[in-house]
């Protein structure tokens, strides 16, 4: 909104403010009465007057303020009638040219119009841009067509043509930039959001169920235990010996490690896993263990046990960004929280295209107004965002310690993902899992038997069956299990060109999940050591070298024998760099790299070499064979900015994506967000809405009773 004469007026009134000199011209000129041109004049001046002194402009006032002065001069000093005569047909030429003007440099009219309905957050977004050059355009069409009804017809269908034109323009510039937003959102999802209506009361034959899982990796575990819960016969085929995916772990001789699992968030209050937990009567403590952590920088050992320590760390370290730190990280939080704003509802955050379908179109177009720090974060990198608090490129790069949890480098990482997946850690803290990663899978995997699912390990899937279109089940080798739904928890790029197969699929599409990039891996070393650690952090990255230290047993003394310790020391790694698995140069590459690593570490644990009793190693290639992750990859596809995830709903009826390939990415809580949104969509968004309403309404009922 701005002001006009010190009155605040919205944006489509001000366009009718604006439109004033216009109409008071069309009228006059029409009864050939020369006020038409010396009235508007006037009110060209009083409305640009203003915006002289705060030199900022309105192209529409600006244009009529030009035209009416030439009007003037052409009528009263020139004697020429042409403005009085032709007004209609003049009036609506000048106003088609600004707005045409207004398009080719890429500052559509009405954009200054629709800054003064929404907040700063809005402008720079390329959909408000968009809906902006669509109504300007419009306007454009119709200022044209009206100047050509002028010119060719005669009173009153001159009259009566263009008023209908400019309403339809003005209700198309009120509803459109409501609907708009919704459009762009559904405009490709729309096509995948088939719905199957499954019967759960109907009685099923051996090998049929009302959904099947492919793949137990912990987004698969966690749809099929909401689904279990809920009443659905469900069933999980894993092809390894032991479920969880990445999310396992494995003894050596006493000691356990895990695959990859060292760092968990979304176990704050409002966090997706804390929310599953609850759903599962699962207890948090007998799961989870908060993590110490050091940062090993320039030399400098940096430890902090909140969030107010690593400020005030930080804060001595950079005494010139002292200001810029708190200012950052309370702005961070704020994003976080309006992240986290709807997950009361579903336990989670939702993309565009749910919160439309879910919560309706005016919640879209109002999300950048009541989440406008976290929409902030969307557009822009994370680059971006720690430039526009700081110079110090150390303080930078050291808030960027935890960007390996996203797998991209600062520029080319949205500043969400970085939010959500690396600065969260500051402001809430991460988990190790207790007992090790194994546990909680095996949790969620009991959870599922518990309540009548079924889980299969050591059962491969080597075929999604699709009949018309549409998902009716799996071939595991012999044996063919049906169901109206399947879930895969597998990679996209297995799931649709192994599975589904491409002869099920459209050109475009399997064109599309080939070209996606897989994001890094990682080589990993684990050691179980005949000496005492627990003086240590759980966690070390070191950034000078390059890796980091997960000491497991320091989160949970159960993981290695008493007085020992298992550790895991880990670096990035790719895939190409290793020869095939069982040769002797890959051997050798993994004993050298395992090697460096050790050597490395013993700067931060004198003598560890010495205090080796176990040891082993894991490259890209070992994850691929254990997880059919192609290339090893971490997080599945690359999570940089502009890469698209296909979505949860894929173009074959009946089928789901879960895990890291789809929304919203890599990384235990963010699979568990994509397992909790396959859940509630098989499940029912709305039928969900109105069995927690009924689960509140019978609590209160219970409260009031004697």
């Amino acid at each position: 909104m701005k002001e006009v004469d010190g009155v605040r007026l919205p944006g489509m009134l001000y366009i009718l403010v604006s439109f004033i000199p216009w109409i008071v011209y069309w009228i006059l000129c029409g009864f050939g009465n020369p006020l038409g041109i010396t009235v508007p004049l006037i009110i060209s001046i009083v409305l640009i007057l203003p915006q002289i002194l705060k030199r900022s402009f309105n192209l529409m006032d600006l244009v009529s303020l030009i035209y009416f002065s030439l009007a003037f001069i052409s009528t009263f000093i020139l004697n020429l009638n042409i403005f009085l005569e032709n007004s209609g047909f003049l009036g609506y030429l000048a106003l088609f040219l600004m707005a045409s003007f207004s398009i080719a440099i890429r500052q559509p009219y009405t954009l200054q119009v629709s800054k003064r309905d929404y907040p700063r957050v809005y402008w720079k977004d390329k959909s408000f841009l968009t809906i902006n050059n669509i109504i300007t355009a419009v306007w454009a069409g119709i200022f044209l067509l009206n100047s050509v009804i002028f010119l060719f017809l005669q009173f009153p269908l001159t009259v009566v043509l263009s008023n209908l034109f400019i309403a339809v323009g003005i209700f198309f510039s009120v509803v459109y930039p409501l609907k708009a937003p919704a459009h762009f959102a559904l405009k490709e999802f729309k096509k995948y959001d088939w719905r199957v209506f499954v019967d759960t009361s109907k009685p099923k034959a051996e090998d049929e169920y009302d959904v099947i899982i492919v793949g137990s990796g912990v987004g698969g575990l966690v749809c099929c235990s909401l689904l279990s819960k809920w009443g659905y016969k469900v069933l999980v085929l894993e092809q390894h010996y032991q479920v969880g995916g990445y999310c396992s772990s494995f003894m050596r001789k006493g000691f356990i490690f895990n695959a990859g699992v060292e760092d968990v968030s979304g176990l704050w209050e409002k966090g997706p896993i804390t929310y599953l937990l609850k759903e599962l009567g699962l207890r948090k403590e007998d799961l989870f263990v908060k993590n110490t952590r050091e940062y090993v920088f320039k030399g400098r050992h940096i430890r902090a046990e909140s969030l107010e320590e690593f400020i005030e760390i930080l804060s001595g370290m950079f005494p010139d960004e002292k200001e810029n730190i708190r200012a950052f990280f309370e702005e961070a939080e704020k994003a976080y929280e309006e992240c986290y704003r709807e997950a009361e509802v579903y336990g989670t955050p939702l993309p565009a295209e749910l919160i439309v379908k879910v919560f309706g179109e005016r919640k879209l177009l109002d999300y950048p107004r009541e989440h406008p720090h976290f929409y902030d974060w969307i557009n822009k990198s994370f680059k971006e965002k720690l430039d526009e608090y700081f110079k110090n490129e150390d303080l930078k790069a050291l808030l960027c310690a935890l960007l390996g949890y996203v797998g991209t480098t600062p520029d080319k990482t949205p500043a969400s993902s970085a939010l959500t997946a690396c600065v969260s850690y500051y402001l809430h803290g991460g988990y190790f899992p207790k007992g090790g990663a194994q546990k909680f899978a095996n949790s969620l995997r009991d959870f599922i038997v518990n309540h009548g699912g079924t889980v299969l390990v050591n059962h491969k899937v080597d075929r999604i069956l699709v009949e018309d279109g549409k998902a009716v089940g799996v071939k595991s080798g012999d044996r063919i299990f049906r169901a109206p739904i399947v879930v895969s928890n597998v990679n996209a790029k297995t799931t649709f060109l192994e599975l589904v197969g491409r002869d099920n699929l459209k050109k475009e599409f399997v064109e599309y999940i080939m070209g996606l990039k897989m994001s890094p891996s990682c080589f990993m070393v684990f050691l179980g050591l005949d000496m005492d650690l627990s003086s240590y952090p759980t966690l070390i990255k070191n950034m000078d070298d390059g890796y980091e230290i997960v000491i497991n047993s320091n989160a949970d003394p159960s993981l290695a024998p008493r007085g020992k310790a298992s550790i895991t020391i880990l670096t990035s790694a790719s895939y190409e760099d290793f020869p095939e698995r069982g040769t002797e140069e890959y051997m050798r590459k993994k004993q050298e790299l395992s090697d460096i690593l050790i050597k490395k570490a013993e700067k931060l644990i004198p003598n560890l070499s010495r205090h080796i009793v176990v040891k082993d190693a894991a490259t890209p290639k070992t994850f691929e064979r254990y997880t059919f992750m192609p290339q090893g990859a971490i997080y599945s596809f690359d999570q940089s900015i502009g890469v698209k995830r296909p979505y949860f709903k894929t173009p074959i009826k009946g089928l789901y994506l879960v895990g890291a390939s789809t929304f919203p990415g890599g990384g235990i809580e963010a699979v568990t967000i994509s397992g909790i949104i396959c859940a509630y969509d098989i499940y029912g968004w709305k039928r969900q809405r109105r069995d927690d309403f009924r689960a509140i309404v019978a609590r209160s009922y219970c409260y009031i009773m004697p």
